[in-house]
Formats: structure tokens, sequence, C-alpha cells
């Protein structure tokens, strides 16, 4: 509760608009789907990656129904050779555990060394929905508000092809 709490204080001390519900855990999209409202949102998967130094960490957002290929990930992100951060790592850059992934994680991160890329298609949508850093909640937001949110948080990003 108090990472999601933490989600909760960031959004509202910036004035970010948006809903959120409770359910049971969900650490997977197949868990999750169970206890999705049909609020007219997308729902993101997110994966955390980092590269073959493990210098460079990136957090990737996408439409949760579609699946990634990493070789084709890593020719359309061109960052050279990437692979699965460890839990170690995304505790260390994102205070997260495996199972809660989400750009919410990026308030975590005050250095802002994690780089996200969200891929373009969730342009075209109205609005979004990720864990706020827990998996047995659900955050609704609309993409103006999200991209507020992006601004107020100050990690790098950028809309890219990723299927």
């Amino acid at each position: 509760m108090e990472r999601m709490q933490k989600v909760f204080d960031f959004l509202d001390d910036a004035g970010i608009v948006y809903e959120w519900y409770a359910h049971p855990e969900a650490p997977t999209i197949e868990i999750a789907r169970r206890w999705w409202r049909d609020d007219g949102s997308r729902h993101c998967k997110n994966i955390f990656l980092r590269n073959h130094k493990g210098d460079r960490h990136y957090l990737v957002s996408f439409d949760c129904d579609h699946s990634l290929d990493i070789h084709d990930l890593e020719r359309r992100l061109r960052q050279g050779k990437l692979s699965f951060a460890s839990p170690q790592r995304m505790e260390r850059w994102l205070g997260l555990t495996p199972g809660s992934v989400s750009p919410f994680g990026l308030i975590n991160d005050t250095a802002n060394h994690v780089h996200l890329f969200l891929d373009r298609n969730l342009l075209r949508e109205e609005r979004l929905s990720f864990h706020p850093n827990d998996n047995r909640a659900t955050v609704v937001i609309s993409l103006d508000q999200f991209l507020r949110y992006l601004a107020a948080v100050g990690n790098s990003w950028e809309f890219t092809d990723l299927y």
C-alpha cells in the first residue's frame, strides 16, 4: 500500500487527474484481465531492460495485447544487446518488484537514470491503464494527464515504433 500511496501523492501534488480501483493481486497480464473494468482504457504491459554493459536501463511500455521479441526490440531501439534486468536492478532503479512494473516506478528514480520507451500506438488512445507500483490496483489516466506525469517526473522518454 505504501508504494501505491507514493504514486497517488505524487500525482495529486502535481495536479494530475486519474482514477484508480483496487483488485486482487495480478502479477501478470493474464491474471490482471480477470479484474479489469470496462473503462475504455488501453491496458499497458511494461518490461524493464538493461544494456549489455549494465550501465543503461530502459522501461518499455506497450499495448498488453501485443508481445515483443527481444531481438526485434534490440533492432528497433538501437541500444545494443538488451536483456531483462534483474529484480535487484529493478528495486535499485524503480523501487519495484517483478509483477508491479509501471512507468509510475520512475518516481523512485531520483537520478533520472531510466529511459522510457513507449509504443507510438499508445498515442491513439484516450486513456491508459497501469499498476500504481502495486499489482493490487489499476490506475486509469488520460493520455494528456499521463504526458503531464512524464514531464513532472523528469526522466527521458520517447514514443517509438515497437512492432
